[in-house]
């Protein structure tokens, strides 16, 4: 079997991967991101996700590279991480009562045969009408300042969201259906 590279430090994805079952090896990548290229949030994310995979495919001679990259969007525009109290709020009301999509660009690169399989998913979200209260309390517990969207499924942010139409793994930021997928695709697992 192939060694697996993990071209991510994400607690999130770490736990996914050994959710699955998968023996791997995490190996940050140096790719810089540049969401300002033109593009549509879906190709953009692919596109994010393939740089990731090639960065660390420098360092590794031989195994399969998992790489993802996962923004929240609101009507074509790519929410990221706030940063600052003022911008979560600023981005807490913005997506308040609104739908959003989480999108993933997912690649798989196999070093030896140069075979790689890239990849979008998209998930539906559903926010609730969020009272000022509600954002300045969320704002406080300091969450969302380092979350796509200011907001954590996996963590307090989670009684925000009405509902969800997908894949609950990919909003968290590695879609594991299909991952699962390419791996057999590949014959990895």
């Amino acid at each position: 079997m192939s060694k697996i590279y993990l071209a991510s430090g994400s607690p999130r994805r770490k736990e996914f991967l050994k959710q699955i079952g998968l023996k791997f090896k995490v190996v940050p990548n140096d790719y810089q991101e540049d969401m300002t290229l033109d593009m549509k949030p879906s190709s953009l994310a692919t596109f994010l996700s393939e740089g990731k995979a090639m960065s660390v495919s420098e360092k590794i001679k031989e195994g399969i590279i998992i790489a993802a990259d996962t923004f929240v969007v609101l009507n074509d525009e790519i929410l990221g991480k706030p940063h600052t109290p003022g911008k979560a709020k600023e981005t807490l009301t913005k997506i308040s009562g609104q739908v959003l999509f989480v999108i993933t660009g997912l690649t798989v690169y196999n070093t030896s045969s140069k075979q790689k399989i890239s990849k979008a998913v998209k998930s539906k979200i559903f926010v609730k009408n969020l009272s000022q209260e509600e954002i300045d309390s969320y704002i406080a517990t300091g969450e969302p300042l380092d979350k796509a969207g200011a907001f954590a499924v996996q963590g307090r942010g989670v009684v925000f969201i009405k509902k969800i139409e997908g894949d609950y793994s990919n909003v968290v930021g590695l879609p594991l259906f299909e991952l699962s997928e390419i791996l057999k695709r590949m014959d990895v697992v």
